[in-house]
């Protein structure tokens, strides 16, 4: 789905008067939740998910097909956690 497509069904489903709205409100949405992640702050959305960080160690390995290495620097990642009622829609569509 393209972001005009979900613009358009977010106006649908939140009964928005126009697309400019909806895609405010999609744009809230996401800067809100960036700015928990880059303060670490856990987003539990109870049924659809949770948004979270998680520390990466460093990571080394070997270029596969040659004998060069490489050394992945230590991060933090953002990661998402699907709810219990988001699986079951999905499990269950058909």
């Amino acid at each position: 789905m393209k972001k005009a497509e979900f613009v358009e069904l977010v106006k649908q489903k939140g009964e928005y008067e126009s697309k400019a709205a909806a895609e405010k409100a999609i744009k809230a949405f996401i800067e809100a939740v960036e700015e928990a992640l880059v303060n670490k702050k856990k987003v539990q959305l109870v049924g659809f998910g949770t948004f979270e960080t998680v520390d990466v160690p460093e990571k080394s390995g070997k270029v596969p097909g040659t004998d060069k290495t490489y050394t992945k620097p230590a991060h933090t990642a953002p990661k998402f956690k699907f709810g219990k009622t988001l699986k079951d829609a999905v499990a269950n569509a058909k």
